[in-house]
């Protein structure tokens, strides 16, 4: 069962089992507060193990576009539209964040997204195909990001 993220009181639920729990919290609820802000849509998130078509689409996108296979159990995911957009988000253990942005339009852009918490190691999976920016977060801390152009149909 899907529950909206409080971006004003930031809670671990659901991520208790990462070390970074308090710093994903922090990321998953500054992702809550963009959507609430910009598109005025209540970002929700369910355990992994229920949200499967986010997490199935999001692992096709990845393994078919770059061969990437992530290997950190994913926490939990939501897929949602808004503004022309399919959005799916998977948050993982290890404290990495993923989501593919596709426009629903075929000209649209359409990408994957990747945040790293505060305090976690890139991922091997990622370290040799990634640079990653910086960003500083009220919520957050200081978030890694990077991110690649889907360029198949999904």
């Amino acid at each position: 069962m899907r529950e909206i993220v409080d971006f004003v009181n930031v809670s671990t639920t659901g991520l208790e089992s990462s070390p970074v729990a308090e710093e994903l919290a922090g990321l998953r609820a500054n992702e809550a507060r963009y959507y609430k802000n910009k598109y005025d849509h209540d970002f929700a998130v369910g355990p992994a193990d229920e949200e499967t078509e986010a997490v199935e689409r999001l692992t096709r996108v990845l393994a078919e576009e770059r061969d990437i296979h992530i290997a950190s159990r994913p926490l939990q995911a939501t897929t949602f539209e808004v503004d022309g957009l399919r959005m799916d988000y998977v948050f993982y253990e290890s404290g990495l964040a993923i989501n593919v942005m596709y426009a629903l339009d075929p000209a649209g852009k359409r990408a994957v997204g990747f945040k790293l918490s505060q305090g976690m190691e890139v991922p091997a999976e990622l370290a040799e195909r990634f640079k990653f920016a910086r960003q500083k977060s009220k919520l957050a801390g200081e978030i890694r990001g990077s991110f690649f152009v889907v360029k198949g149909e999904y």
